[in-house]
């Protein structure tokens, strides 16, 4: 099936058809997009690539991008949000592309706080948000990119058991053209009310991680916890082994035992 900027478009809806850039070969979609909303990329913006030879997660580790086993997607946003707001922008896009890989592929997906989908234990989907402020505090634009594994490709070997696809979780032939266009078309169905945070409701019926043990990351520190739910700016809240309790808002978790 066709991958190009064109067949993105025809699949868009009307009222949801922002510039779309596609690429054989980038470093990095997030990159090729904070490019583009520095010279006035308009809001809605979408760059893809057949492949990235530099993809990024968070925290600056890698994103295993082979050239046609997968979306390799970066979105310009310009959703007017404070500074402290705009961390909805990636619990949105989790629910966001959890809903077009449901519409698309018709696989169901889980979250991982904050920003990674899960399907049976394994990771399907990354999500990373870049938002460079501005003099006033007030972030100049969001670039928001996301890399789901369509494809049962070859993960080198610290990826082969952690990782996952959608042809693995049984979606078939599935038309990456047809899924990019539903992931731009539900972030910008989204972005209009992120403010009003009634995605949070959705955001929280995908989590994987409530009512379980987990490890709170911070740098070299880790630290257990009990998941026990995520409050209305997307905060993991969890109890400590001394009965306090604590909202986390920055880090990484990891979980004891195998999730679904």
């Amino acid at each position: 099936m066709e991958f190009s900027a064109e067949a993105v478009w025809r699949h868009l809806p009307a009222g949801h058809k922002p510039p779309v850039y596609y690429y054989e070969e980038l470093g990095s979609t997030n990159i090729e997009a904070r490019r583009l909303a520095r010279e006035g990329a308009p809001h809605g913006t979408a760059v893809l690539a057949e492949r990235q030879t530099a993809g990024r997660g968070r925290l600056g580790r890698s994103f295993f991008s082979p050239g046609g086993a997968g979306v390799y997607l970066s979105m310009v946003l310009r959703p007017g949000l404070s500074a402290a707001d705009t961390a909805l922008v990636t619990p949105a896009a989790a629910v966001a592309t959890a809903r077009a890989i449901s519409r698309a592929a018709g696989v169901e997906v889980g979250v991982k706080w904050v920003n990674d989908l899960y399907y049976a234990g394994k990771k399907l989907c990354g999500i990373l948000a870049e938002a460079p402020l501005g003099a006033d505090g007030r972030p100049e634009f969001v670039v928001i990119g996301i890399g789901v594994n369509v494809l049962d490709a070859s993960f080198p070997p610290e990826l082969s058991g952690v990782a996952t696809s959608l042809e693995a979780a049984g979606a078939g032939e599935t038309d990456r053209a047809a899924l990019a266009a539903a992931i731009i078309a539900e972030m910008l169905a989204l972005c209009g009310g992120l403010g009003e945070r009634t995605f949070l409701a959705e955001y929280r019926a995908r989590s994987c991680v409530l009512d379980r043990t987990v490890t709170l990351v911070r740098g070299e520190e880790r630290r257990e916890a009990y998941a026990v739910g995520i409050d209305d700016d997307a905060r993991l809240l969890v109890r400590m082994p001394d009965g306090s309790s604590e909202a986390i808002g920055a880090g990484e978790i990891s979980l004891r035992g195998d999730f679904a």
